[in-house]
């Protein structure tokens, strides 16, 4: 194009209502489109170039004088579908302006990717005189563009396929992405989003180990196994799980300087239930024989106990027989001799007795998961469920609160519990027989509800039943001695122990335990 008929279209433009400023002169804008460092193009209502600027030229190889009276399809490389140029063209003979990508052809038969915009120029009436195009060479940042979206698409199929759980959570434990295995622990669970409980089991360990957590340069936390019990009966299932955080960029206007941005925790977690439930069928196994040890020590202390209380009666109440004689007939009496003399070999062989009751072991308090506990009373009972037909409901909270106490001895109190019921069930007219052992985590404790629907208890014999050496068995009961030192477990673990009173047949025990016992 001419100096002539640029002038003429800039001229052609004032008339369209677009008027310059009186202080600027016509040229400048020539100036101005000669130095554009994007190619610009000008072409009349057919699509024939009118102007090119140096640009244009440096991009494509055309010099203004082989482009100008050329159509504008001299640089296109023709490759586009036929519907690309129909909308195209459509566009911009309605007067409206259009931006696309498209591939064109240099002068020496090279290709590019060219980003186009054409805006339509229009005198006062409306009519179209020409069409400005401008388009610069993207294909260096369609190949990165490309290579970051390969990148994408290759870690996200990475992460699919890893045979592990993965998810992204932000600040509040929101989960912002996952893979499959994610999604199929979902569905295997059926909740919504697992990863938040996982966060608060690993959270509650780390607080437990007062800072003595594995940490390794670039994790917050490495291998820390959680357990989740799945409701409906379903075997528990242990994950080992390591966190990262992850830092994205604001890609913001206002944080191009100051560098802000989003941190992330990575989570992966490894499923390894089939390594622990080997390991915990060898522990339950040593566990059955601890156990029955246990069991028989504390049956030999609960029946020497008995032994002794039973015994202290009658002795106590012959030592008052030898006074009342004594006072009577005088110390010297021949009837209150003997009976003293039998009284004190009595009380030496009571307390001969008293000394051979094994005392108890004292055991160290310690984090303790009370879903794994109620697991091991209950495997440890299996055959006594299935000789008794009973079945067992098991309804566990998912994930609960570490509880510091002594596993052996809170073993003891729920495995009283469940032997109780299982006595209580297993006699003839008891149709129905389920126990059902719930647990759930309370306001800074947590709650164990053990349920049978055997023949229950008498409303006077509730408070009865917490007496030690107290037992309601022969007249249909079931809890008697047993409940007496389960009672004292859960004291000394500074929580209680209450039968709930129901009007139908079946006992309902409830143990109320705090997370922390207070000193």
């Amino acid at each position: 194009m001419t100096s002539q008929q640029l002038r003429a279209t800039t001229e052609g433009e004032q008339r369209a209502g677009d008027a310059l400023p009186p202080s600027i002169h016509p040229q400048v804008f020539q100036h101005t489109v000669n130095q554009a460092d994007v190619a610009i193009s000008i072409t009349d209502g057919r699509g024939n170039i009118l102007y090119v600027n140096p640009a244009f030229t440096r991009l494509t190889g055309y010099a203004g004088e082989e482009a100008v009276g050329q159509n504008q399809s001299l640089v296109s490389n023709h490759s586009m579908p036929r519907e690309f140029y129909q909308d195209l063209w459509q566009t911009i003979s309605q007067g409206e302006p259009w931006t696309g990508r498209l591939i064109n052809r240099r002068k020496d038969g090279s290709k590019y990717l060219a980003e186009l915009s054409i805006s339509p120029v229009a005198n006062a009436g409306g009519e179209i005189l020409n069409y400005l195009g401008m388009h610069r060479d993207i294909t260096e940042l369609h190949r990165l563009e490309s290579q970051v979206q390969n990148q994408k698409a290759l870690i996200e199929s990475v992460v699919d396929a890893a045979p592990m759980v993965i998810a992204l959570l932000d600040v509040d434990d929101r989960v912002v992405l996952d893979n499959h295995e994610y999604k199929k622990l979902q569905a295997d669970l059926g909740m919504a989003e697992p990863a938040p409980m996982l966060m608060s089991a690993v959270r509650a360990g780390l607080e437990l180990d007062s800072g003595r957590g594995r940490r390794t340069s670039g994790y917050l936390f490495l291998d820390r196994e959680v357990r989740l019990d799945p409701p409906g009966g379903r075997s528990p299932r242990w994950f080992s799980c390591s966190g990262s955080r992850v830092r994205e960029d604001d890609t913001s206007a206002d944080a191009f300087l100051a560098g802000q941005g989003r941190d992330y925790l990575l989570l992966v977690a490894k499923e390894i239930t089939s390594l622990r439930t080997q390991q915990e069928k060898v522990r339950v196994a040593a566990l059955q024989v601890l156990m029955a040890d246990e069991d028989r020590v504390s049956g030999l202390r609960e029946s020497l106990a008995a032994a002794t209380f039973r015994l202290e009666g009658p002795l106590n109440m012959m030592a008052s027989v030898v006074g009342m004689l004594a006072r009577r007939q005088g110390e010297t009496d021949p009837m209150s001799v003997a009976l003293a003399e039998a009284i004190g070999a009595g009380q030496q062989a009571l307390a001969e007795l008293r000394s051979m009751i094994p005392g108890e072991t004292r055991e160290a308090f310690g984090a303790v998961n009370l879903n794994e506990l109620l697991r091991d009373v209950l495997d440890l009972s299996t055959g006594r469920l299935l000789a008794a037909g009973i079945t067992v409901i098991w309804q566990p909270q998912a994930m609960l609160p570490a509880l510091q106490g002594a596993p052996n001895k809170l073993r003891s109190l729920f495995k009283a519990l469940i032997d109780n019921a299982i006595e209580a069930m297993n006699t003839r007219g008891c149709r129905e027989r389920e126990l059902t052992v719930a647990s759930k985590a309370r306001l800074g404790g947590i709650e164990v509800d053990i349920a049978d629907s055997g023949p229950g208890i008498a409303s006077a014999q509730l408070l009865k039943v917490f007496e030690p050496f107290h037992t309601t068995k022969r007249g249909g009961g079931h809890l008697g001695t047993g409940l007496s030192a389960a009672q004292q477990i859960a004291a000394e673990h500074g929580g209680f122990l209450e039968i709930e009173p129901t009007t139908t047949r079946g006992c309902r025990v409830r143990v109320l335990l705090p997370l922390h016992r207070r000193p």
